[in-house]
C-alpha cells in the first residue's frame, strides 16, 4: 500500500469544479473531471418525467492518505451529500502512485488494517449494454450505478471499416454497494452479461475506505 488514496466523487452536472475547489482546501491538488449518467432506481414518475437517466460529472483526485479522511468528510459536508441526490463520494486505496515529482509514493508502514463496510464495482462492456449491468445489479439489490463512455484499445479490440483501424467504443459502470451484497450482484453481472466469456467485458471489486451520500 503507498502513502496516497484515490477519492470518487460523483456530483450533479456542472458542480464539479465546485467540488474540486472544495477538496483543495483540504489538501488535493488537483484532479479530473470525467461526464458520465446516473442511473437510479425506476418508479413511474420518475419514468415519466424522464428523470431515471441524469447527467453527472465525476472527479477523480490522488491525496495523501492522511489526509483523505478529512478531505472526503470536508466534501460530504460542504456539498451536503447527507441529503439524498446531491451526490455520493468514497475513497480507495492506491498501492502505487508515479506522475507527480513531488509526492513519492513510498510503502506504508504500521497501517490499520480495517474490514470494509462497503464495494466499489466495476464494470467494462460494450456500448450499449451498461443499462444491462445496472438492470442485472439491481436484481441482486443494487439501487443503481454510475455510466462513463471509453473506448477499447486491447490488441483484439480494433476493427478495420474501409481499411482504416476502429476503435470500439465502450462503457464503464461503477456501482456503490454494501459489502453484504457485493457477492450477489457480481454473480447476476457475471450470469446476465455472460461476463467470462471472451470480448463480453470485464469486472473488477475494489474496497472501499470510506464513503459519502449513499442512502
Amino acid at each position: 500500500m503507498s502513502d496516497f488514496d484515490l477519492i470518487c466523487c460523483v456530483v450533479k452536472n456542472g458542480n464539479a469544479s465546485k467540488a474540486l475547489k472544495i477538496a483543495k482546501k483540504y489538501g488535493v491538488k488537483g484532479g479530473t473531471i470525467h461526464i458520465g449518467r446516473g442511473i437510479v432506481k425506476k418508479n413511474r414518475l420518475l419514468e415519466f418525467l424522464e428523470l431515471t437517466d441524469v447527467r453527472k460529472e465525476i472527479v477523480i483526485m490522488i491525496v495523501e492518505n492522511e489526509l483523505a479522511s478529512e478531505a472526503i468528510r470536508g466534501l460530504s459536508k460542504e456539498m451536503e451529500f447527507d441529503k439524498p441526490h446531491h451526490g455520493i463520494a468514497f475513497s480507495v486505496s492506491v498501492s502505487e502512485f508515479i506522475g507527480n515529482k513531488n509526492a513519492i509514493s513510498k510503502t506504508a508502514k504500521n497501517t490499520e488494517v480495517k474490514k470494509s463496510m462497503h464495494n466499489v464495482i466495476y464494470v467494462v462492456v460494450e456500448k450499449g449494454k451498461a443499462e444491462d449491468v445496472i438492470d442485472a445489479a439491481r436484481k441482486a439489490g443494487s439501487r443503481g450505478g454510475t455510466i462513463m463512455n471509453a473506448r477499447g484499445a486491447g490488441i483484439h479490440e480494433v476493427q478495420k471499416f474501409f481499411a482504416v483501424d476502429i476503435e470500439p467504443e465502450k462503457e464503464v459502470v461503477f456501482i456503490l454497494t454494501q459489502n453484504d451484497f457485493k457477492n450477489g450482484i457480481v454473480e447476476s453481472i457475471k450470469s446476465h452479461l455472460e461476463i467470462e466469456k471472451p470480448g463480453n467485458g470485464i469486472m473488477f471489486v475494489l474496497d472501499v475506505n470510506e464513503v459519502h451520500g449513499l442512502h
